[in-house]
């Protein structure tokens, strides 16, 4: 492999994928929840997100 062949190939390599970038804006936007990455024959095909609302007192409902 010549040179300028690999030092292409390691750009690509080092290129972080786009999916990346979408769970690091869920996650960080998240306080409580889940972040879950589905793949399909080793591609992420789906990013899903739950966010949970969390409320203090007592478990009636009453404070």
């Amino acid at each position: 492999m010549s040179t300028t062949a690999q030092t292409k190939s390691l750009s690509v390599d080092n290129a972080l994928p786009s999916w990346l970038d979408i769970v690091r804006q869920k996650v960080e936007s998240l306080r409580f929840g889940v972040v879950q990455i589905v793949v399909h024959d080793g591609k992420v095909t789906q990013i899903e997100r739950t966010e949970k609302t969390r409320l203090s007192g007592r478990s009636d409902g009453t404070e």
